[in-house]
C-alpha cells in the first residue's frame, strides 16, 4: 500500500510542473525581443513568415531564411552575411509561452554557450 501512496505522491509533483508550450502560435507574425547579456539589454524587432524572417536592431536589418526542426526549435540562416559570424546558422528553441509573449534560448549551431530571452507579439 505504501508503495502505491508514494507513486501517487510522485505523479501528482511531476503533473505541477508542466510547462505551457503552444509554440505554433509564434511561428508567424510580428514581435519585439529583448535579449540580456552581461546586464546590457538588446532590443529588436521582427517579422517572420513560414520560411523568412526580417530583423531590425539598432537600424540595421538582417534577413534569414527560417527552417522549423520541429513546433518549437528553428534553424536561422543569414540570408546575404556579410561577414565570418553572419554566416553561422542559429537555433532557437522556445521554451515556455504565455498568450502574447514567449521565451526562448539560443546560440549558434554546434556551440555550447546559450543566451536567453523573451519575445513579444506585436499588438
Amino acid at each position: 500500500m505504501k508503495p502505491l501512496l508514494l507513486l501517487l505522491l510522485v505523479l501528482s509533483m511531476a503533473s505541477c510542473y508542466n510547462v505551457n508550450r503552444n509554440c505554433t502560435d509564434f511561428k508567424t507574425g510580428h514581435f519585439y525581443s529583448e535579449i540580456n547579456i552581461d546586464g546590457t539589454t538588446f532590443k529588436s524587432e521582427f517579422s517572420r513568415t513560414d520560411s523568412l524572417q526580417i530583423e531590425s536592431y539598432e537600424g540595421k536589418i538582417d534577413s534569414s531564411q527560417v527552417r522549423w526542426i520541429n513546433d518549437c526549435e528553428v534553424v536561422f540562416r543569414t540570408i546575404h552575411p556579410k561577414n565570418r559570424v553572419e554566416r553561422k546558422d542559429i537555433h532557437l528553441k522556445i521554451l515556455t509561452t504565455t498568450d502574447s509573449s514567449y521565451t526562448f534560448e539560443y546560440s549558434y549551431v554546434g556551440e555550447d554557450l546559450k543566451q536567453k530571452g523573451i519575445a513579444i507579439r506585436a499588438k
